[in-house]
């Protein structure tokens, strides 16, 4: 092990130096509730969570956030000069062994009690800590998941951009969506679309389900053709500067049937009633509701079986979750998804999803394609 004053570049953007900012911000934020919780320090070992605090996007990596001094991060060779450039202001141990490098530094320091991510540390590697150095490792819950749930306006931006590259393939892609063509077909043609308008990738697999591959929430595609006749339904999104978006249109292929067109109408009504009631201060489990009661009032309440959505950011699935069982308020500026659905088994299912930021006025709507029932 060795700490190294990695050289900072000689010049630096605007953007690095107000990234730089926002992320000791975040520190601040983090050292903050460390020493609510009477703990020296956070050892952070979720790359995510490193992600979000220091700007490293690596595959080894962890980060020691005192609650009382600076920051250290830890990485290996691969990743040291990119931590030059990404977070110069922070000192970096250069070790293969991340996290137990940053206990020893921890033990040397004087830290005494040290938080660990309970939820990312496996028992294995929990012994492997203690045996680094003699320190106090205590679970202190998901501190940075807390944070990140809440998002700054940069981080809006992000996903702003994100929704928009998922609308833009989507038309794009709407011409070859037919009869005739595979599930599989779609998904790769839409995947392609992202790409192709600037997304580093799909934020995940994309889901599409024709006809009765409707009724399974989360369908992987497959050889099925989509038939006249059909609902088709597509969960799909972009990923952009490292923030996930999240979008379900469902379609027709030749004219609806009426049983087609009510259930659509449904589900569009039950999802507007989630919107309507996404507002900072809101129960997440009373959102959840507002489009759950619509559902079962129609008499379709055991075909919707899933919650009704989650937040979104560094990960597609991230706090709050939004279901019946689900406890927590929404707050002022939190993207989450609202994805009411109705399955009915051997017919198909209708979806119909966006992602938005909760807001005091109302919600912002960052995926923007009409939920008209289209005709394709």
């Amino acid at each position: 092990m060795f700490v190294t004053a990695l050289r900072r570049p000689p010049r630096r953007s605007s953007r690095v130096l107000a990234m730089g900012e926002t992320h000791r911000a975040r520190r601040r934020r983090l050292a903050a509730l460390v020493a609510e919780r009477d703990a020296a320090a956070l050892l952070v070992t979720r790359l995510v969570n490193v992600r979000y605090l220091t700007g490293l996007d690596s595959s080894r990596a962890a980060l020691l956030v005192p609650a009382d001094g600076p920051a250290v991060l830890a990485t290996d060779g691969r990743y040291a000069g990119m931590a030059a450039q990404v977070c110069p202001e922070l000192p970096v141990v250069v070790d293969r062994q991340v996290a137990e490098a940053l206990v020893k530094r921890a033990a040397e320091d004087g830290l005494g009690r040290v938080g660990f991510e309970a939820h990312d540390v496996t028992v294995e590697h929990h012994t492997a800590l203690l045996d680094a150095a003699e320190v106090e490792l205590a679970p202190l819950g998901r501190l940075v998941e807390e944070l990140r749930m809440v998002k700054d306006e940069e981080e809006i931006g992000l996903l702003r951009e994100a929704c928009a590259v998922t609308d833009r393939a989507f038309e794009a892609v709407l011409p070859e969506i037919r009869a005739g063509v595979t599930e599989r077909a779609v998904a790769i043609a839409l995947e392609r679309a992202m790409v192709d308008e600037g997304a580093e990738g799909p934020a995940f697999e994309s889901i599409i389900a024709s006809g009765p591959n409707g009724a399974v929430p989360h369908h992987h595609p497959g050889g099925r053709e989509l038939q006249r006749g059909d609902l088709v339904t597509m969960d799909f999104g972009a990923l952009y500067g490292g923030y996930h978006a999240d979008m379900t249109r469902t379609v027709a292929i030749g004219e609806p049937a009426a049983w087609q067109r009510d259930l659509y109408d449904l589900v569009h009504r039950a999802q507007a009633a989630a919107l309507a009631a996404a507002l900072p201060g809101a129960e997440t489990k009373d959102v959840d509701a507002a489009a759950r009661d619509v559902i079962a009032d129609a008499g379709h309440g055991e075909a919707f079986s899933h919650g009704l959505g989650h937040g979104v950011g560094l990960e597609i699935h991230e706090a709050p979750l939004m279901g019946y069982d689900k406890t927590g308020k929404l707050m002022d500026r939190v993207p989450i998804t609202a994805e009411p659905g109705v399955y009915l088994t051997d017919r198909g299912g209708v979806r119909i999803e966006d992602t938005l930021v909760v807001r005091a006025g109302g919600p912002e709507l960052l995926t923007t394609t009409t939920k008209d029932l289209l005709v394709l």
